[in-house]
């Protein structure tokens, strides 16, 4: 399987300063995943999936993951491994 976008929920909340921070993002199967920490935010390329966007760099359950946003939606880019 070739790696693809997954659209997900996003929980997300802006602070202050006007930054948007994700909390949880829900999988298409309906599990929900809360953010344990944002490593990095950067403007940058989905090299497997395609587009671009704001790339989060996120923790989830202890893995490293990141978290599209382009404007409308929230992404996510499929393992080959992954089924759905």
């Amino acid at each position: 399987m070739e790696p693809c976008k997954v659209f997900v929920d996003v929980t997300a909340a802006f602070d202050r300063e006007g930054r948007l921070t994700p909390l949880s993002l829900v999988w298409e199967d309906g599990r929900k995943y809360p953010v344990d920490q944002v490593l990095d935010v950067r403007r940058a390329a989905s090299l497997k999936a395609g587009g671009i966007g704001t790339r989060y760099t996120v923790r989830i359950y202890g893995k490293r993951t990141y978290l599209f946003f382009d404007g409308k939606q929230w992404f996510v880019e499929r393992r080959s491994s992954e089924g759905g």
